[in-house]
């Protein structure tokens, strides 16, 4: 039996969702801002679901976000609430660690927006100095190419903390990133420099093709899934809203958690959920690894 990482679930449309409140471009972010609180109380079950670590919400946090809607001089104290948030479930909680998320610079799913590279190395370098303190590793999300990759990697590396790197791979072909590129091509990006890898915000399908590549990479791996019928050309327009992604009806606790044993079965040891799956499926998971004589860690 395996030693488990289990990760939290989405935060973003959980929030929106919470909320009661219409989706805007800033997504989380609005939520935090506005009814602060709600995240914490996120933290908090994802905690009690089982989840070990409590990923911040500060994907989204970037300044190329906040610019657009001249709140940009909030940049360092909503990374700082969002820290406050995760660390004060934590604390109830008595347990577990905190993830500083580096979303994608820009947009998601949208590789040929990405900055160059010296852009992008310092943008991540600054918002991995700023959390470094309050976060016990840092977990780069959503990477789509393999310059996103080269570029977040070098600039989490000023936080001087572990970092896991998770990428978004197509939907009907793992082996793939978003951006068409190999996922074996990550190889000699990652060797040295990332503590773990991952796949995420993908259909739960295209999994375990990625699962299997990185386990040649002698890296402790895994994956959470996202629960969207498809990534609609309508989100990949500028400043998006969640409205135009639908989820799945038919991705139940426990179908996602079936998902995941397999993946467990394939020698992944860090296991979680993304978009559209929430406390109720974090534990489903987390009971059937522990049904299956599973540690969670």
């Amino acid at each position: 039996m395996a030693a488990i990482t289990l990760l939290d679930g989405g935060l973003g449309q959980e929030l929106v969702a919470r909320s009661g409140k219409p989706p805007t471009p800033l997504w989380s972010t609005s939520v935090m801002m506005d009814q602060p609180g709600i995240v914490r109380g996120l933290h908090a079950d994802y905690f009690a679901a089982g989840a070990t670590v409590a990923t911040t919400n500060t994907y989204g946090l970037h300044h190329d976000r906040l610019v657009k809607f001249d709140i940009d001089d909030r940049f360092a104290a909503l990374n700082m609430q969002a820290l406050a948030e995760a660390a004060s479930a934590r604390a109830e909680h008595g347990a577990g660690r905190i993830a500083g998320s580096l979303g994608p610079l820009r947009a998601s799913y949208r590789p040929e927006l990405f900055p160059p590279h010296d852009e992008a190395v310092a943008s991540y370098a600054e918002l991995a100095t700023l959390l470094a303190p309050a976060v016990d590793f840092f977990i780069i999300e959503t990477v789509a190419s393999l310059a996103h990759a080269r570029a977040a990697i070098e600039g989490a590396a000023a936080g001087n903390k572990p970092v896991w790197l998770a990428v978004t791979v197509d939907d009907e072909d793992g082996a793939r990133l978003r951006s068409g590129e190999a996922v074996a091509d990550l190889a000699p990006i990652i060797a040295g420099r990332v503590d773990a890898i991952l796949a995420n915000c993908s259909a739960p399908e295209a999994m375990a093709a990625a699962l299997s590549i990185f386990k040649g990479f002698g890296l402790p791996f895994g994956a959470y899934a996202n629960g969207f019928q498809e990534i609609t050309k309508e989100f990949l327009k500028d400043n998006p809203t969640v409205a135009a992604l639908n989820a799945r009806p038919e991705m139940t606790p426990a179908l996602y958690a079936d998902f995941a044993m397999r993946w467990v079965d394939m020698g992944a040891t860090i296991i979680g959920g993304c978009c559209e799956t929430t406390p109720a499926h974090i534990a489903e998971v987390a009971r059937r690894l522990r049904d299956a004589g599973h540690q969670i860690v």
